[in-house]
């Protein structure tokens, strides 16, 4: 039963993302036809074609390869001077094609070359006025910005669903309220276990304290939130603690000593200080909120993603030599779509797990994976969606600048130039992948037991 589940969890996961895929390119496909452009193939995977209809002049299909998926928009390369059209000519089938002449000179010259080639191999008379790079710069924008706008309005719908409902995992509220009396004082490497005869009571047992007391006063100091109260208990050391709470309606003053016991500095630094302690658990929730609360949360997502992309190389060095047993793999470090779906399978899997939990980790595992391709797509770097947004900007910018000068029209931003720093990028994004996915086989990052 838990190979099924495990099963189940790894399916949603692949079919939501997949759906995530399918989404990304009609946020391409649809602006661009509705801008009058050419859509000859819209697929979902890479390598060989597994299914495919044609309808009108698309191509729709499904390939063999699940991680990714592409739209071919005619006409994203413009001409080159050194690639000319010469001649029209007539194909097998008798149709017109636009021939163009080839350049031999210097390998990176000829890679343009022929990258212009195969585009205008594709490329009918017909065509002349729906080539992409002929749009308007803005319809370019919206064309390729279409693609991660997608992911990250799926990732914000899946993120205000669950904060607006269950709340945010990753923002929890801790306040001055008791939740749990610990009934004694346990040492802190041996925290969870239960009490002893030898153990002494804890001051918060000696105090009184109940389940549901608001603390609103600390030896005279009136308390705002929880960190206020932990540094004055901590500093209190073995002193007296007068203790102001709310309890039904009533307010009572209590009174105790704290005793000072080692305890972690905070919760990330686990070196344990001797400081004044109570014994009480505070309540905790998850802050909830609408659209307004989503989109500040999606902010400090960006910031975190962004710098998270500025280590990525390095981080994905660290997989390879977690592979290769140099060190451990780091648990918070990047997956690819295989570790993604591991992680789905436990999280369905996973005995003792509320099904609601289980529902809403899945939840924001995809939002999680559809908010970090959006911004990965809008990188100003070709062959990403944000390459071709930069070369749109850079367009208008200097066409502005041109009639600013009253100089002529510098005309279209030949992205071709650019590449063989293309494929460099592109090259570096598959050997990324590869050692992510070899590394979420080898090594797995896996839920926490």
């Amino acid at each position: 039963m838990t190979a099924l589940f495990y099963l189940l969890g790894v399916v949603i996961f692949a079919v939501a993302i997949l759906a995530s895929i399918g989404l990304h390119e009609l946020g391409h496909m649809i602006p661009a036809k509705k801008f009058g452009g050419k859509v000859t193939q819209y697929f979902i995977g890479f390598g060989p074609t597994v299914w495919s209809k044609k309808v009108g002049e698309t191509e729709y299909g499904v390939k063999a390869i699940p991680l990714g998926g592409y739209v071919k928009i005619v006409g994203m390369l413009p001409p080159g001077a050194e690639q000319l059209a010469d001649e029209v000519t007539t194909d097998d089938e008798g149709n017109q094609v636009v021939r163009v002449r080839k350049s031999n000179t210097g390998m990176f010259t000829q890679l343009i070359s022929d990258a212009r080639a195969a585009e205008w191999e594709t490329i009918r008379p017909e065509d002349s006025d729906r080539l992409f790079y002929k749009m308007v710069w803005w319809k370019k924008v919206i064309v390729m910005a279409g693609g991660p706008t997608v992911n990250l309005l799926i990732a914000f719908g899946i993120f205000l669903a669950v904060f607006s409902t269950y709340g945010n995992p990753s923002d929890l509220r801790i306040s001055p309220v008791v939740d749990r009396v610990e009934g004694c004082v346990v040492p802190a490497a041996q925290d969870g276990r239960v009490c002893r005869a030898s153990d002494p009571v804890s001051p918060a047992v000696k105090a009184g304290l109940e389940k549901g007391d608001r603390i609103v006063a600390f030896n005279g100091t009136r308390i705002t939130d929880w960190k206020q109260l932990q540094d004055l208990i901590r500093g209190n050391a073995a002193g007296t603690a007068s203790i102001t709470v709310q309890r039904a309606g009533a307010t009572k003053v209590l009174t105790t000593n704290t005793m000072v016991t080692p305890r972690p500095t905070s919760a990330t630094d686990k070196t344990l200080e001797p400081v004044g302690f109570l014994g009480f658990t505070p309540a905790s929730e998850f802050v909830s909120g609408g659209p307004v609360y989503t989109l500040e949360q999606m902010g400090i997502m960006t910031g975190t993603t962004v710098k998270a992309l500025g280590t990525l190389p390095v981080k994905v060095w660290g997989v390879a030599e977690a592979i290769a047993g140099v060190k451990a793999r780091d648990p918070l470090g990047p997956v690819s779509i295989v570790g993604g779906g591991r992680i789905a399978g436990e999280t369905v899997s996973k005995q003792g797990f509320p099904l609601v939990d289980k529902a809403v980790f899945l939840l924001m595992l995809i939002a999680g994976f559809n908010f970090f391709i959006g911004m990965f797509n809008f990188l100003p770097l070709l062959p990403l969606d944000g390459g071709h947004i930069a070369g749109a900007l850079w367009e208008a910018v200097r066409r502005s600048f041109a009639r600013m000068r009253g100089r002529p029209d510098p005309g279209y931003v030949d992205v071709a130039k650019l590449l063989p720093i293309a494929y460099g990028v592109a090259a570096c994004l598959l050997v990324m992948g590869v050692v992510l996915i070899v590394g979420d086989l080898v090594v797995p990052v896996h839920l926490p037991s």
